[in-house]
């Protein structure tokens, strides 16, 4: 297992969100860390489906126009 370096980074955080997470016990740089990685995720995959969206809709089209590949053997 490898052992991910940490870097301490400057943010800007609202007090109120920061007093609210604090009183509920929050994990302030944990939850920020999760936050920032959901957005990544987020915006990888917006970006996806931007790049993508060419292939998407051919594969879409196809399946309009001749069905599912291999749907004689689907069981429902």
């Amino acid at each position: 297992m490898s052992i991910e370096a940490r870097k301490a980074h400057d943010l800007t955080v609202s007090d109120a969100l920061i007093a609210e997470a604090q009183s509920l016990g929050l994990d302030i740089t944990g939850a920020a860390e999760k936050g920032i990685a959901l957005a990544i995720k987020a915006e990888k995959e917006r970006r996806w489906k931007i790049e993508n969206a060419e292939a998407i809709k051919a594969s879409n089209d196809y399946v309009a126009k001749h069905g599912l590949p291999l749907a004689k053997y689907r069981m429902f």
